[in-house]
């Protein structure tokens, strides 16, 4: 005798984003409903070296998980024109966290530095998702205030660096 099948969790065209997402150490623990969540919430994009995937002062309404490549977070200086890198991402890092903080403005801006491949998450969709589904809300905002934290970190480093060359060269 054939027991039914339950209905699939994740229809098709989300299904093998679904497994990318779950596979990935940035969203480890997230129960199958959250990974379902998220990968209504995503595709893959790729981004070709020196393509700019985001500038500074532009809306927030989007997140990416590098899964290849390399991309640099970079500020401009008060000279016009000129940029001074804060960070350089790689395979496995959260590219873009102020989807999730108001006024969902992007501080930094972003390249790609080598062919990149991306899982692309709508963050005004996630967002929403979060203020109807608490848990889901908490867990997200544990992983992004983590990297938040971290571009933070990186971002004093590179001022005290540039404060101590400056000084050095008076």
């Amino acid at each position: 005798m054939n027991e039914p099948h339950a209905p699939p969790l994740v229809d098709d065209l989300t299904q093998a984003l679904f497994t990318l997402i779950a596979a990935q150490p940035f969203f480890k623990g997230l129960n199958r409903q959250q990974l379902q969540m998220l990968a209504g919430s995503a595709l893959e994009m790729t981004f070709a070296a020196g393509q700019k995937i985001f500038e500074s002062g532009s809306p927030a309404n989007r997140f990416y998980l590098i899964l290849e490549g390399k991309v640099v977070l970079e500020s401009e200086l008060a000279e016009p024109g000129t940029m001074l890198t804060i960070q350089t991402l790689g395979p496995g890092d959260n590219l873009g966290w102020s989807w999730l903080f108001p006024p969902y403005l992007i501080h930094l801006g972003a390249h790609a530095v080598e062919p990149t491949r991306v899982i692309f998450f709508y963050g005004t969709r996630l967002r929403a998702q979060c203020e109807q589904n608490h848990e889901f809300g908490y867990e997200l905002m544990k992983r992004i205030a983590e990297v938040a934290a971290q571009c933070l970190g990186a971002t004093q480093q590179r001022l005290l660096e540039c404060a101590a060359r400056n000084s050095s060269n008076p």
